[in-house]
């Protein structure tokens, strides 16, 4: 529909002897955009019965209820020229509406419009108080619920305050007396649309980057996608045996991750992720009997002791048990005790159990000699055969 549709003919003609260098002038700086929420001036293009133009100083104009230009008489109290402050109330397919700075009821309709019409509005949290915080949206303040301001739990609500966010109104009595916002709903609705979109875009074995958003003891959570996030279960962040997820990553750390499995539960996405698979180096242990044969010494270092014996890590992802049964009786013994995590011991392999992925190590020089049985038997011959030939040589005597 156009101007000259709603105003008539004044209004074609108003824009028909505005010049092109006028029209750019009063467009304002091109790239401007509004939102809602934002405080503007502009210059009244029109009025017409029930809405009028203004301009926002970019090249869409804005729309305002003329009963905002009325006086307390009910008579138009503004002409086409005045220059008036304006909110704008909101952005939508190109269509900017506008509410008149200090307007009897003016915040409270468009406020009322975004609850019933479930509308995004922009507010700023102003501040942290009982159970949640304090948000300003149009100069009204409205409260939020601590579970309503993020997906995921808030341990610090500071770090919210004084930032601008999307909220949905979710609770308003009648001239805002009493607002309940909700961010998180809005966060709902866009990981939903997200989630369609990943699944469309990404097949199984996918090489993703992400960001870590925190950690736990089973694992670490890895945005991989504006509100998407999978986890990488702590036996896939490192070749290597992980005690804790925070000992190889931190909070914030970009890392690739392959993505390895997503279902559905419970009506959410259940994203499950490899950091280690994500390397290109492949299964460490593939090459274990190549690298590392039966009888091969090695350094390695000692990732924890138990009390059955010490695990020793000798390469990235190759991890094996040094037994106390192969210690305890050596000559080196009290070395061994007093070994901790991260000192250096030499090693050498003893057995390869590969489908298990285990290794059997023990002390280089250490291994049961058998030298000795030939030594002893040859030995106890030459001894054997001399009591003979004393024997003989008796009976032949006799």
């Amino acid at each position: 529909m156009s101007k000259k549709d709603v105003f008539g003919d004044d209004v074609e003609k108003k824009y028909d002897d505005l010049s092109f260098a006028a029209l750019f002038e009063q467009s304002g700086p091109v790239g401007g955009k509004l939102s809602s929420g934002a405080s503007i001036q502009g210059e009244i293009l029109s009025i017409g019965k029930e809405e009028a133009f203004v301009s926002t100083g970019t090249p869409t104009d804005g729309v305002i209820l003329v009963r905002e230009l009325l006086g307390d008489d009910k008579l138009l109290k503004y002409k086409v020229g005045d220059i008036i402050d304006c909110v704008v109330t909101s952005v939508r397919d190109g269509d900017v509406r506008l509410s008149r700075r200090g307007a009897k009821s003016s915040t409270a309709d468009s406020l009322e419009d975004a609850f019933d019409m479930e509308l995004p509005i922009d507010g700023r949290v102003t501040e942290v108080c009982n159970g949640g915080f304090r948000v300003s949206i149009q100069g009204k303040s409205a409260f939020c619920p601590i579970s309503q301001i993020d997906l995921k739990f808030v341990k610090d609500g500071a770090d919210y305050v004084d930032k601008k966010f999307e909220f949905m109104i979710t609770q308003y009595e009648k001239n805002g007396r009493n607002i309940v916002v909700s961010r998180r709903k809005l966060l709902e609705l866009q990981r939903a649309e997200n989630e369609g979109t990943f699944m469309q875009k990404h097949e199984m074995g996918a090489l993703l980057k992400g960001t870590i958003t925190r950690i736990e003891n089973f694992g670490a959570f890895v945005e991989i996608e504006p509100g998407i996030e999978g986890l990488v279960h702590i036996s896939e962040i490192g070749w290597s045996r992980v005690t804790h997820p925070n000992e190889v990553v931190r909070t914030g750390q970009s890392v690739d991750v392959k993505l390895l499995k997503v279902e559905e539960l419970d009506g959410k996405l259940k994203i499950s992720l490899s950091i280690k698979q994500a390397g290109g180096e492949g299964d460490p242990w593939m090459m274990v009997p190549e690298k590392y044969p039966v009888g091969s010494t090695h350094k390695g270092k000692v990732e924890r002791k138990e009390a059955y014996g010490l695990f020793v890590s000798i390469g990235p992802g190759v991890t094996g048990l040094l037994p106390r049964s192969k210690w305890r009786d050596s000559v080196e013994s009290a070395q061994f005790e007093n070994k901790k995590k991260g000192d250096e011991v030499t090693v050498q392999v003893d057995q390869i159990l590969f489908e298990e992925k285990k290794l059997s190590l023990g002390i280089p020089g250490e291994a049961e000699d058998l030298s000795w049985q030939s030594h002893v038997g040859s030995s106890a011959g030459k001894g054997l055969g001399t009591l003979a030939d004393q024997f003989s040589t008796m009976l032949k005597k006799k």
